[in-house]
């Protein structure tokens, strides 16, 4: 089932989750649904908080970036077969260099800003079994974990802009908590309206 993506002002977008069990109810259902509402979306991740719950789990097929022809064969190579269930996720290490990349979010349409991440993360999670692996990624699968990660932290890809950016987008993102959009997928915005 295809679900509303929460907008940009919702509280859920802002608060940090919380870990979930095994016995979690319908995670399976809830998984499906979410890679559903990804892929309605055109997206390449989809956090919890997203759909209004305020659990750490997030979802991601970064798939779709192997198809640009600017990145390295290792990129296309890393990203061509990414599709990975998180459940409880924890970074435990991020290196290298920061390095800018323009990022957007389903929650935020149409707002794309170049943000700064480290190159490279080590993190520790749960898949769709509750079998813990540990994985070390690099370049723009590091990022796509970084950005779905900072969903379950609380943190929008918007937060890490600078001042005068954050001034800039203001009345964009005033429009967007208001429901003052036409995103191209269905929205549930902080005053309880939904729309598509």
């Amino acid at each position: 089932m295809t679900l509303p993506i929460v907008a940009y002002g919702a509280n859920v977008l802002k608060n940090r989750a919380i870990n979930i069990t095994a016995d979690y109810p319908d995670l399976k259902i809830l998984i499906n649904n979410m890679w559903e509402t990804m892929y309605n979306a055109n997206g390449v991740g989809l956090a919890a908080p997203q759909i209004g719950k305020s659990i750490r789990l997030f979802v991601i097929d970064a798939s779709p970036f192997s198809e640009d022809e600017t990145l390295s064969d290792e990129d296309v190579a890393a990203l061509k077969d990414f599709k990975k269930v998180f459940i409880n996720p924890e970074i435990i290490e991020e290196t290298g260099d920061e390095w800018d990349f323009t990022e957007g979010c389903l929650s935020i349409p149409n707002i794309r800003e170049d943000v700064s991440r480290k190159e490279k993360i080590t993190i520790r999670y749960c898949n769709e079994s509750f079998e813990e692996h540990t994985l070390t990624l690099n370049g723009l699968a590091a990022r796509v974990v970084q950005h779905e990660y900072d969903h379950i932290e609380g943190i929008l890809f918007t937060d890490k802009l600078s001042p005068l950016k954050k001034r800039l987008l203001k009345g964009k993102l005033s429009d967007i908590s208001k429901g003052k959009i036409n995103p191209e997928y269905k929205m549930r915005y902080p005053q309880g309206k939904t729309k598509r």
